[in-house]
């Protein structure tokens, strides 16, 4: 294949991309956005918390907590 046949192809691919537009869902972009967690996973987060509490680490010092 001669350089203008690939400078085509390349051409187009890079158009292709520059031009595409996929559709957006706004919705799971506004629930991603506004923060709010789903209260099982509040709870999900706050029993790691507790299970993992710097009290019962062996390698955490009176200092550190």
């Amino acid at each position: 294949m001669g350089r203008g046949r690939q400078k085509a192809k390349q051409t187009k691919v890079a158009r292709k991309l520059k031009y595409y537009t996929p559709d957006t869902d706004y919705r799971a972009l506004e629930r991603e956005l506004s923060g709010s967690a789903s209260s099982q996973e509040e709870d999900q987060y706050t029993d790691l918390a507790e299970r993992y509490s710097a009290e019962d680490d062996p390698w955490v010092t009176q200092d550190q907590r």
